[in-house]
Protein backbone atom coordinates (compact mmCIF):
# COMPACT_ATOMS: atom_id res chain seq x y z
CA UNK A 1 0.00 0.00 0.00
CA UNK A 2 1.36 3.37 -0.79
CA UNK A 3 2.01 6.44 1.54
CA UNK A 4 -0.83 8.42 -0.35
CA UNK A 5 -3.64 5.53 0.74
CA UNK A 6 -2.00 5.10 4.04
CA UNK A 7 -2.16 8.98 4.94
CA UNK A 8 -5.30 9.35 2.80
CA UNK A 9 -6.49 6.29 4.78
CA UNK A 10 -5.59 7.82 8.19
CA UNK A 11 -7.01 11.27 7.44
CA UNK A 12 -10.34 9.83 6.56
CA UNK A 13 -10.91 7.57 10.26
CA UNK A 14 -9.50 10.39 12.11
CA UNK A 15 -12.65 12.65 10.14
CA UNK A 16 -14.87 9.61 11.17
CA UNK A 17 -13.55 9.65 14.95
CA UNK A 18 -14.10 13.18 15.53
CA UNK A 19 -17.83 13.49 13.33
CA UNK A 20 -18.84 11.08 16.36
CA UNK A 21 -17.99 13.57 18.83
CA UNK A 22 -18.47 16.78 17.32
CA UNK A 23 -22.11 17.80 15.52
CA UNK A 24 -20.76 20.86 13.99
CA UNK A 25 -17.91 18.49 11.93
CA UNK A 26 -20.81 16.74 10.53
CA UNK A 27 -22.84 19.71 9.57
CA UNK A 28 -19.99 21.14 8.23
CA UNK A 29 -19.08 17.99 6.23
CA UNK A 30 -22.53 17.39 4.94
CA UNK A 31 -21.76 21.44 3.78
CA UNK A 32 -18.57 20.46 1.75
CA UNK A 33 -20.31 17.44 -0.19
CA UNK A 34 -22.92 20.01 -1.12
CA UNK A 35 -20.35 22.45 -2.08
CA UNK A 36 -18.09 19.72 -3.97
CA UNK A 37 -21.61 18.14 -5.41
CA UNK A 38 -22.13 22.55 -6.70
CA UNK A 39 -17.97 22.95 -7.29
CA UNK A 40 -18.72 19.34 -9.81
CA UNK A 41 -21.81 19.11 -11.50
CA UNK A 42 -22.89 23.17 -10.76
CA UNK A 43 -23.41 23.57 -14.58
CA UNK A 44 -25.74 20.42 -14.38
CA UNK A 45 -28.10 21.12 -11.95
CA UNK A 46 -28.53 24.92 -13.41
CA UNK A 47 -31.80 25.57 -13.77
CA UNK A 48 -30.90 27.84 -16.79
CA UNK A 49 -28.28 28.95 -19.43
CA UNK A 50 -26.43 31.55 -16.60
CA UNK A 51 -25.73 34.03 -19.35
CA UNK A 52 -29.89 34.11 -20.59
CA UNK A 53 -31.34 36.88 -20.16
CA UNK A 54 -35.14 37.46 -18.92
CA UNK A 55 -37.66 39.83 -19.92
CA UNK A 56 -39.01 41.69 -16.80
CA UNK A 57 -37.59 43.77 -14.17
CA UNK A 58 -33.99 43.59 -13.45
CA UNK A 59 -32.56 43.16 -10.15
CA UNK A 60 -35.70 40.96 -9.56
CA UNK A 61 -36.30 39.61 -6.04
CA UNK A 62 -36.42 35.60 -5.77
CA UNK A 63 -39.66 33.75 -6.98
CA UNK A 64 -41.03 30.46 -8.28
CA UNK A 65 -39.11 30.47 -11.06
CA UNK A 66 -36.45 32.73 -10.20
CA UNK A 67 -35.80 31.49 -6.56
CA UNK A 68 -32.67 33.78 -5.84
CA UNK A 69 -34.14 36.48 -8.62
CA UNK A 70 -32.11 37.97 -11.33
CA UNK A 71 -29.11 40.10 -11.91
CA UNK A 72 -28.68 43.58 -13.07
CA UNK A 73 -29.02 42.16 -16.72
CA UNK A 74 -32.03 40.10 -15.93
CA UNK A 75 -29.89 36.67 -15.30
CA UNK A 76 -31.31 33.87 -12.99
CA UNK A 77 -28.90 34.31 -10.08
CA UNK A 78 -28.91 30.39 -8.43
CA UNK A 79 -27.89 29.51 -12.66
CA UNK A 80 -24.62 31.73 -11.81
CA UNK A 81 -23.96 30.89 -8.84
CA UNK A 82 -24.25 27.10 -9.76
CA UNK A 83 -21.65 27.56 -12.47
CA UNK A 84 -19.79 30.12 -11.29
CA UNK A 85 -19.13 27.61 -8.00
CA UNK A 86 -16.49 25.77 -9.88
CA UNK A 87 -13.27 28.43 -10.70
CA UNK A 88 -14.73 29.70 -7.22
CA UNK A 89 -14.08 26.80 -4.95
CA UNK A 90 -11.47 24.51 -7.15
CA UNK A 91 -8.96 27.76 -8.06
CA UNK A 92 -8.12 27.89 -3.97
CA UNK A 93 -7.53 24.03 -3.96
CA UNK A 94 -5.43 24.55 -6.82
CA UNK A 95 -3.23 27.33 -4.92
CA UNK A 96 -3.61 25.44 -1.66
CA UNK A 97 -1.94 22.13 -2.98
CA UNK A 98 0.49 24.26 -5.12
CA UNK A 99 1.14 26.03 -2.12
CA UNK A 100 1.57 23.15 0.22
CA UNK A 101 3.84 21.43 -2.33
CA UNK A 102 6.40 24.19 -2.77
CA UNK A 103 6.83 24.80 1.18
CA UNK A 104 6.88 21.05 1.67
CA UNK A 105 9.67 20.58 -0.45
CA UNK A 106 11.23 23.44 0.35
CA UNK A 107 10.73 22.87 4.28
CA UNK A 108 12.70 18.92 4.46
CA UNK A 109 15.49 20.33 1.67
CA UNK A 110 16.31 23.09 3.99
CA UNK A 111 15.56 20.95 7.20
CA UNK A 112 17.95 17.96 5.62
CA UNK A 113 21.01 19.70 4.28
CA UNK A 114 20.88 22.81 6.41
CA UNK A 115 23.69 24.94 6.40
CA UNK A 116 24.16 27.21 3.42
CA UNK A 117 21.35 25.26 1.79
CA UNK A 118 19.29 26.21 4.79
CA UNK A 119 20.55 29.65 4.25
CA UNK A 120 20.21 30.71 0.62
CA UNK A 121 16.50 29.04 0.83
CA UNK A 122 15.41 31.08 4.14
CA UNK A 123 16.50 34.46 2.31
CA UNK A 124 14.35 33.17 -0.69
CA UNK A 125 11.60 32.82 1.59
CA UNK A 126 12.36 35.86 3.85
CA UNK A 127 12.24 37.68 -0.08
CA UNK A 128 8.93 36.02 -1.05
CA UNK A 129 7.21 36.42 2.46
CA UNK A 130 7.97 40.41 2.26
CA UNK A 131 5.69 41.05 -0.81
CA UNK A 132 1.81 40.92 -0.10
CA UNK A 133 0.16 37.99 -2.03
CA UNK A 134 -2.89 40.60 -3.11
CA UNK A 135 0.11 43.12 -4.75
CA UNK A 136 1.83 39.79 -6.23
CA UNK A 137 -1.60 38.58 -7.75
CA UNK A 138 -1.89 41.95 -9.05
CA UNK A 139 1.56 42.16 -10.67
CA UNK A 140 1.22 38.43 -12.33
CA UNK A 141 -2.45 39.94 -13.31
CA UNK A 142 -0.85 43.19 -15.51
CA UNK A 143 2.26 41.05 -16.95
CA UNK A 144 0.14 38.32 -18.19
CA UNK A 145 -3.05 39.62 -18.40
CA UNK A 146 -6.47 39.21 -16.64
CA UNK A 147 -7.76 35.71 -15.87
CA UNK A 148 -7.65 32.58 -13.27
CA UNK A 149 -4.25 31.38 -14.16
CA UNK A 150 -2.01 34.18 -13.27
CA UNK A 151 -3.34 34.98 -9.78
CA UNK A 152 -3.45 31.01 -8.87
CA UNK A 153 0.10 30.71 -9.37
CA UNK A 154 0.93 34.28 -7.91
CA UNK A 155 -1.06 33.62 -4.73
CA UNK A 156 0.67 30.11 -4.52
CA UNK A 157 3.99 32.00 -4.98
CA UNK A 158 2.74 34.21 -1.89
CA UNK A 159 1.72 31.60 -0.06
CA UNK A 160 4.59 29.03 -0.11
CA UNK A 161 6.68 31.43 2.76
CA UNK A 162 4.51 30.33 5.07
CA UNK A 163 4.02 27.05 4.72
CA UNK A 164 7.97 26.72 4.57
CA UNK A 165 8.68 28.51 7.62
CA UNK A 166 6.59 25.95 9.53
CA UNK A 167 7.03 23.09 8.13
CA UNK A 168 11.08 23.20 8.37
CA UNK A 169 10.68 23.95 12.20
CA UNK A 170 8.47 20.71 11.95
CA UNK A 171 11.18 19.27 9.74
CA UNK A 172 14.19 19.58 11.92
CA UNK A 173 12.06 18.85 15.14
CA UNK A 174 11.22 15.46 13.38
CA UNK A 175 14.89 14.77 11.79
CA UNK A 176 16.35 15.02 15.53
CA UNK A 177 14.08 12.26 16.90
CA UNK A 178 16.02 8.69 17.61
CA UNK A 179 14.19 6.49 15.11
CA UNK A 180 15.33 9.07 11.85
CA UNK A 181 19.20 8.15 13.23
CA UNK A 182 18.02 4.52 13.18
CA UNK A 183 16.68 4.30 9.76
CA UNK A 184 20.26 6.10 8.91
CA UNK A 185 22.40 3.47 10.36
CA UNK A 186 20.37 0.93 9.01
CA UNK A 187 21.29 1.90 5.39
CA UNK A 188 17.81 4.30 4.44
CA UNK A 189 17.91 6.65 1.84
CA UNK A 190 16.89 10.24 2.58
CA UNK A 191 14.20 9.79 -0.57
CA UNK A 192 12.72 6.83 1.78
CA UNK A 193 13.22 8.38 4.81
CA UNK A 194 11.28 11.86 3.58
CA UNK A 195 8.34 10.10 2.16
CA UNK A 196 7.91 6.80 4.00
CA UNK A 197 8.37 8.71 7.46
CA UNK A 198 8.63 12.04 7.39
CA UNK A 199 6.17 13.18 5.04
CA UNK A 200 3.51 11.40 6.90
CA UNK A 201 4.54 12.71 10.38
CA UNK A 202 4.12 16.34 8.73
CA UNK A 203 0.63 16.10 7.53
CA UNK A 204 -1.11 16.86 10.62
CA UNK A 205 0.39 20.46 10.87
CA UNK A 206 0.35 20.68 7.23
CA UNK A 207 -3.57 20.27 7.11
CA UNK A 208 -4.14 23.08 9.51
CA UNK A 209 -2.31 25.67 7.88
CA UNK A 210 -3.88 24.16 4.64
CA UNK A 211 -7.33 24.62 6.29
CA UNK A 212 -6.53 28.33 6.91
CA UNK A 213 -4.78 29.18 3.80
CA UNK A 214 -7.83 28.06 1.81
CA UNK A 215 -9.80 29.83 3.52
CA UNK A 216 -7.21 33.34 2.72
CA UNK A 217 -6.94 32.11 -1.02
CA UNK A 218 -10.81 31.84 -1.51
CA UNK A 219 -11.03 35.40 0.19
CA UNK A 220 -8.21 36.91 -2.07
CA UNK A 221 -9.14 35.46 -5.24
CA UNK A 222 -12.54 36.73 -4.75
CA UNK A 223 -10.79 40.17 -4.21
CA UNK A 224 -9.41 40.04 -7.83
CA UNK A 225 -12.29 39.67 -9.20
CA UNK A 226 -13.90 41.95 -7.43
CA UNK A 227 -11.45 44.50 -8.76
CA UNK A 228 -12.12 42.75 -12.15
CA UNK A 229 -8.58 41.50 -12.46
CA UNK A 230 -9.54 37.78 -12.40
CA UNK A 231 -12.68 36.14 -14.25
CA UNK A 232 -14.24 38.34 -16.66
CA UNK A 233 -18.17 38.73 -17.51
CA UNK A 234 -19.86 37.37 -18.47
CA UNK A 235 -18.05 34.13 -16.98
CA UNK A 236 -19.88 33.52 -13.69
CA UNK A 237 -17.52 33.71 -10.43
CA UNK A 238 -18.60 34.80 -7.46
CA UNK A 239 -16.38 37.38 -6.82
CA UNK A 240 -17.23 38.85 -9.91
CA UNK A 241 -21.22 38.39 -8.92
CA UNK A 242 -20.44 40.63 -5.88
CA UNK A 243 -18.89 43.53 -7.58
CA UNK A 244 -21.54 43.36 -10.42
CA UNK A 245 -24.28 43.51 -7.52
CA UNK A 246 -22.86 46.19 -5.76
CA UNK A 247 -25.17 49.10 -7.65
CA UNK A 248 -28.36 46.93 -7.02
CA UNK A 249 -27.81 46.83 -3.17
CA UNK A 250 -28.33 50.83 -3.11
CA UNK A 251 -32.09 50.29 -4.33
CA UNK A 252 -33.26 47.24 -2.34
CA UNK A 253 -32.10 44.15 -4.42
CA UNK A 254 -28.85 42.51 -2.72
CA UNK A 255 -29.76 39.02 -4.05
CA UNK A 256 -26.56 39.25 -6.67
CA UNK A 257 -23.86 40.17 -3.94
CA UNK A 258 -25.59 38.46 -1.39
CA UNK A 259 -25.94 34.88 -2.03
CA UNK A 260 -21.85 34.71 -3.69
CA UNK A 261 -20.95 35.94 -0.13
CA UNK A 262 -22.67 33.87 1.93
CA UNK A 263 -21.26 30.84 -0.05
CA UNK A 264 -17.96 32.31 0.08
CA UNK A 265 -18.62 32.43 3.94
CA UNK A 266 -20.09 29.57 4.99
CA UNK A 267 -16.83 27.50 2.19
CA UNK A 268 -14.23 28.99 4.94
CA UNK A 269 -16.08 28.78 8.29
CA UNK A 270 -16.78 24.85 7.09
CA UNK A 271 -13.32 24.04 5.51
CA UNK A 272 -11.88 25.48 9.06
CA UNK A 273 -13.90 23.68 11.50
CA UNK A 274 -13.26 20.30 9.62
CA UNK A 275 -9.76 20.82 9.33
CA UNK A 276 -9.34 21.95 13.03
CA UNK A 277 -11.09 19.00 13.96
CA UNK A 278 -9.28 16.68 12.34
CA UNK A 279 -5.86 17.86 12.67
CA UNK A 280 -6.72 18.09 16.60
CA UNK A 281 -7.21 14.69 16.65
CA UNK A 282 -4.74 13.41 14.48
CA UNK A 283 -2.31 15.71 16.80
CA UNK A 284 -3.98 13.68 20.09
CA UNK A 285 -3.33 10.11 18.02
CA UNK A 286 0.32 10.82 17.74
CA UNK A 287 1.11 11.36 21.21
Amino acid sequence: MSVAQLTGGRVAQVARRASKRDPLVIISLVVLVVLAVIAIAGPLLAPYDPNQLFTGPTAGHPSLSHPFGTDDLGRDILSRVLVGGRVSLFAPIGIVVLSSALGLVFAIVAAWFGGWVDGILARIIEVVFAIPGLVLAVLAVAMFGKGVIAPIIALSIAYMPIIARLMRAAAMTELGKPYVAALRIQGLGGFAIFWRHLVPALLPPLLAQATVGFGYAMLDLAAISYLGLGQQPPTADWGVMISAGQPSILVGAPEQSLFPAILIVVTVLAVNVVGARVTTWAERKDR
